[in-house]
């Protein structure tokens, strides 16, 4: 190989922060040329004014430097023309059609539902912690607000106001917080600026639309923040995708309990299932050993023998267990006030440690694969 050619090896693989794949792949390089110790390296961004274009530039130049015998590096920035851009948006969607779902029920992506029954039970915050915890252990997640009155997790992840998805031609592309690829209302608006007066067509648009017009690429789990109850969203997400698991979330409080065990019976009804429940909000220690129940005890372990019971007439229904115990934290609450989940900003937290276990039990549960279409060819 001549020195040009190593070069364009190593800035080849330089990868695209939004799109998570190799500029090389992705034909953003353009011509490099070596003279003496100087390379000069041309690269070709996907549109103007592209939000990763410092981040590429440095990474690129960075990549060329530790080419051995390059001693200085000159970056020439250009942008995709429309042709160039829409060739890369059909080997991005690799021959599916624009503007079609693809979390079907055959897709090896695993779509799991956090619902609650009401509000106040720290469902968004378990979401944006073990979204981060899965992406921790190497997996591409992605995560989708579908909480459109009450949206949180830009705020919970840290994401700035005003940042909104890149688009490149028809394809959205979601920003990327602490490895979660994530999606919500919350980027479509002014700051302060509150969703009112939506009803159920524009819910459930919005929602198809999250679905299907937002690029997440190849996922291992895409996981969906729920709004609280069983209204609108639910019954859309219901029919678009009957196939996602569901995870129910309540504190140990009776009151949350009962009304968590309805949400998880409704999404059962729309042939979903319940793989799991999570009681946030449990008892925690102090330091001199004292065991405080703020909410009480046993609501997580109600809901998960609720749900576990067949009615009279129907299939039996496999266990659903209670996987995590998450006390009560002031690092948790922090964490979600500053956009650095606890999981990475205190893991040796009480808490983080709960979501964490409760991510690789996860990560770790086998998923039936009949009947889906596996990447494999026979010659």
């Amino acid at each position: 190989m001549t020195l040009a050619d190593r070069v364009r090896q190593a800035v080849g693989a330089v990868s695209d922060p939004e799109l998570r794949r190799p500029i090389g792949d992705l034909d953003m390089l353009r011509e490099i040329t070596v003279d003496g110790e100087h390379a000069r390296v041309g690269i070709a961004l996907t549109i103007v004014g592209c939000p990763a274009a410092d981040r590429i530039e440095s990474d690129v130049r960075r990549a060329a430097e530790s080419v051995a015998g390059i001693a200085e590096v000159t970056v020439d920035v250009g942008v995709m023309t429309p042709a160039e851009r829409k060739a890369l948006t059909e080997k991005l969607r690799d021959g599916r059609p624009a503007r079609q779902m693809p979390f079907v029920p055959d897709s090896l992506t695993r779509v799991i539902l956090v619902s609650s029954g009401k509000g106040g039970v720290g469902k968004s915050t378990v979401t944006a912690n073990l979204a981060v915890a899965l992406s921790a252990q190497g997996l591409a997640v992605g995560l989708v607000d579908a909480d459109v009155h009450g949206f949180s997790i830009p705020g919970l992840l840290g994401i700035p106001a005003g940042t909104q998805p890149t688009r490149i031609d028809d394809l959205m592309l979601p920003p990327v917080a602490h490895g979660v690829k994530t999606i919500s209302i919350g980027m479509f608006l002014r700051d302060g600026e509150a969703v009112v007066a939506w009803r159920g067509p524009m819910l459930h648009r919005t929602v198809q639309q999250f679905l299907t017009d937002v690029f997440f690429g190849d996922l291992d789990v895409l996981l969906i923040d729920m709004p609280p109850g069983t209204g609108d969203i639910a019954i859309s997400i219901g029919q678009i995708l009957p196939h996602a698991e569901v995870l129910v979330v309540t504190t140990p409080q009776a009151a949350a309990s009962d009304v968590a065990i309805r949400s998880g019976l409704v999404a059962r009804q729309t042939g979903q299932r319940v793989i799991g429940v999570v009681e946030n909000m449990a008892a925690f220690t102090l330091a001199d050993g004292t065991v405080v129940d703020l909410f009480g005890t046993g609501g997580g372990a109600e809901v998960a023998a609720a749900l576990s019971k067949s009615s009279a007439g129907a299939d039996p229904i496999p266990p659903v267990p209670l996987l995590a115990s998450i006390p009560l934290s002031p690092a948790l609450r922090a964490g979600g006030d500053s956009g650095i989940p606890v999981v990475l900003g205190d893991p040796s937290d009480a808490a983080a440690q709960a979501i964490r276990a409760l991510a690789d039990t996860l990560a770790h549960q086998g998923r039936g694969l009949a009947g889906k279409s596996l990447p494999i060819s026979l010659s």
